[in-house]
């Protein structure tokens, strides 16, 4: 049975939407993602451009709030922003709780290659930090290697 996993942020824009992406990308077959805001503010064409370098197409994926959620069990609920973490209810299914804060990168200025270069490095960022959690917290038989 893969475990759900259920990433917040303030806009459910940027940060959440790639974690959600990068996950059932890269852990598939054990993994089930999610991802909510406690303000969604839709989602960001940066973050659809970075993700889809990397061959995850997010374009589809909705801005939701996180009380679509509030009914359902998470195994892990992580927050990715620090106004999220504080804002967070605690009734999400009794999971696990994990604050992760990342750079925002929509608040990131200059030419767009400026800001493309600050989402790719947030992604990839969050990238290495979901693969390293997520290879030792939820699959135990892949930690001596």
């Amino acid at each position: 049975m893969k475990k759900k996993v259920l990433f917040l942020c303030t806009g459910n824009s940027a940060r959440s939407q790639m974690a959600e992406g990068l996950v059932n990308h890269d852990f598939a077959a054990g993994i089930e993602a999610y991802s909510a805001g406690t303000d969604p503010q839709g989602l960001n064409v940066f973050a659809v451009k970075v993700m889809s370098e990397t061959g995850i197409d997010i374009s589809r994926s909705t801005s939701d709030h996180i009380s679509k959620y509030e009914s359902e069990h998470f195994d892990y609920v992580i927050t990715l922003c620090n106004d999220a973490n504080k804002n967070c209810p605690v009734y999400f299914g009794g999971g696990k709780r994990l604050h992760v804060s990342f750079p925002d990168p929509a608040r990131a200025t200059g030419s767009e290659q400026e800001v493309l270069r600050e989402f790719r490095r947030v992604r990839d960022e969050i990238r290495g930090r979901m693969n390293d959690y997520f290879k030792h917290e939820l699959m135990p038989e892949s930690k001596g290697e």
